[in-house]
């Protein structure tokens, strides 16, 4: 029960095995930066580069930052559009030498928390959001994945909530803590008036600094966690999607 999780994001794209039974990663995760124009060639050559750099041949999973439909990418807010329309599944099995699952990148940091993490357990609504490049999301009821909910994109002040509450907004636009904390605060009112979620996880690279952020948010009531298996969350789900047990297609 051992596989490769690939996970790609605007900024990085990572990879590491991992022991799918226990959501452990068993070698350092590697990481190279995505390319730029992030084209689907350039970044199925990464894919290449990352098995090739584990000598891996057993199952691979790799996450993509937009919706996945039949192994089609859909949507590539945060990559280049040429993505649009593209058989995902069909490119990177080339790269990656054989057969590959793709799904959503949040959807998949999403399932590893809900079977190893902060939402273990959890019955009723769950929200996961990974704070990044872009804003992710992942909707669950009950332990079970409401697919491809891409809820960064829902328009807050007239633009999409990722342009003014990611973690890259924040870098960009040097704002405090406090400052981008009243963001995300406002942005998490916005998701729980539609959701009413019991539980939201904050993930993402962000979420290795939860101390400095989800104590300043107020006015929320859903309970707010920092995702327990931090960063490392999505290529978990990704090496767990390219497994029998937890196949998401």
């Amino acid at each position: 029960m051992h596989a490769l999780g690939i996970d790609i994001g605007g900024t990085g794209i990572k990879a590491a095995p991992v022991d799918v039974v226990t959501g452990t990663l068993l070698a350092e995760r590697q990481r190279i930066d995505t390319p730029q124009p992030a084209v689907p060639d350039a970044v199925a050559d990464v894919i290449h580069q990352l098995i090739t750099a584990f000598s891996w041949s057993g199952p691979i999973g790799v996450t993509f930052p937009g919706v996945v439909a039949g192994g089609e990418t859909r949507t590539a807010a945060n990559l280049d559009s040429s993505w649009i329309g593209t058989n995902a599944r069909e490119l990177l099995g080339k790269a990656a030498g054989g057969p590959i699952s793709i799904l959503n990148d949040a959807d998949a940091a999403g399932i590893a928390e809900m079977v190893f993490g902060a939402g273990k357990g959890v019955i009723g609504t769950v929200l996961m959001l990974t704070f990044g490049t872009g804003i992710g999301s992942a909707l669950f009821t009950d332990g079970k994945l409401v697919a491809n909910t891409e809820f960064g994109h829902i328009r807050i002040h007239g633009d999409d909530a990722e342009k003014r509450a990611s973690e890259q907004a924040r870098e960009l636009q040097d704002l405090s803590w406090g400052k981008w904390a009243g963001r995300v605060q406002d942005y998490l009112q916005h998701m729980e008036a539609l959701l009413s979620p019991d539980l939201i996880i904050i993930g993402g690279g962000v979420s290795k600094k939860a101390d400095k952020f989800i104590p300043l948010l107020e006015g929320i009531r859903a309970e707010i966690v920092p995702a327990a298996l931090r960063n490392d969350a999505g290529i978990v789900g990704a090496a767990m999607a390219a497994t029998p047990a937890y196949a998401a297609e």
